[in-house]
């Protein structure tokens, strides 16, 4: 089965003074690229986080967030009473005010607030990894049921192509007949004596050039190639969009031999299914 590129996972964890907030959203993308915000006491983390979600994810621009949130009494924040003092000086030299005043203003001012760095506690942290797993497991759920949605996609548009192949089939032999009442009808019209075997063995040269059998065997073993990857046990985004790059090599040549206008129309209708299969194909993973 095929997977979505594009999905959002969050898990959330309560501790007795903190909330754990994991949340992973991705989109399409070349290769894996990961932007993350983190909490900063647990920057030193961020390279082991960041293996985690490649291990799962593998390709895709992915958006994580760590966010710690305090609700019981802990804090490792501190006022900076040397700063603030500082500040509270200088500003009383500029503005009028009383003590309380100016330490509002000053606590506004940068550096009023120092932050001690502790070691990080393991039990917590082991929280994080669990609520990473939790996350990662819901992003690949919607993953999985994006990816059901873009399946049967594919699988009505190469049914679409199939039915459109099936009407160059048939229309073949008669497409052959009209260019050939047409060459036929060219000579005519010269009015010239022509060697009648001459003829004929320069008539079937000509159709030689138009015969486009290859081109619709390779074509119908290049879209029942794609149907048979679809079904694989793991999502192949690149395979499938190399095999979609031969299906339209394929249609070209049979758009460029055709030189029948009916034909030619159900090739633009098979470009049409084509292209819709190429702009599903970025959100496969």
């Amino acid at each position: 089965m095929i997977q979505s590129m594009t999905g959002f996972g969050k898990h959330v964890v309560q501790l007795p003074s903190k909330k754990i907030t994991v949340e992973l959203k991705s989109l399409n993308s070349k290769n894996l690229d990961i932007n993350a915000r983190i909490s900063q006491s647990y920057r030193e983390k961020e390279l082991e986080l960041r293996k985690m979600i490649a291990n799962i994810l593998v390709r895709g621009k992915v958006d994580f967030g760590l966010y710690i949130e305090i609700t019981g009494e802990e804090t490792t924040a501190e006022v900076n009473q040397v700063v603030v003092k500082q500040y509270m000086q200088q500003l009383s030299k500029i503005a009028d005010g009383d003590d309380l005043k100016l330490l509002e203003m000053a606590l506004r001012m940068p550096d009023t607030m120092k932050t001690e760095k502790g070691d990080i506690d393991e039990t917590e942290y082991a929280s994080i990894k669990e609520a990473m797993k939790q996350a990662l497991t819901k992003i690949v759920a919607f993953r999985n049921e994006e990816g059901e949605v873009l399946e049967k996609d594919f699988i009505e548009r190469l049914k679409n192509l199939k039915v459109l192949l099936d009407g160059v089939n048939t229309m073949d032999p008669e497409r052959l007949n009209t260019v050939r009442e047409r060459l036929e009808k060219a000579v005519a019209d010269l009015k010239v004596e022509l060697d009648a075997n001459r003829f004929e063995q320069e008539l079937i040269y000509y159709l030689e050039k138009y015969d486009i059998t290859e081109e619709k065997v390779r074509l119908t073993n290049h879209l029942n190639y794609f149907e048979s990857t679809l079904q694989s046990k793991d999502s192949n985004g690149k395979k499938l969009g190399f095999i979609a790059q031969e299906i339209g090599r394929e249609i070209n040549t049979i758009g460029s031999k055709a030189n029948y206008a009916p034909m030619q129309q159900l090739v633009v209708q098979m470009k049409d299914e084509l292209e819709k299969i190429k702009e599903q194909m970025l959100n496969v993973l």
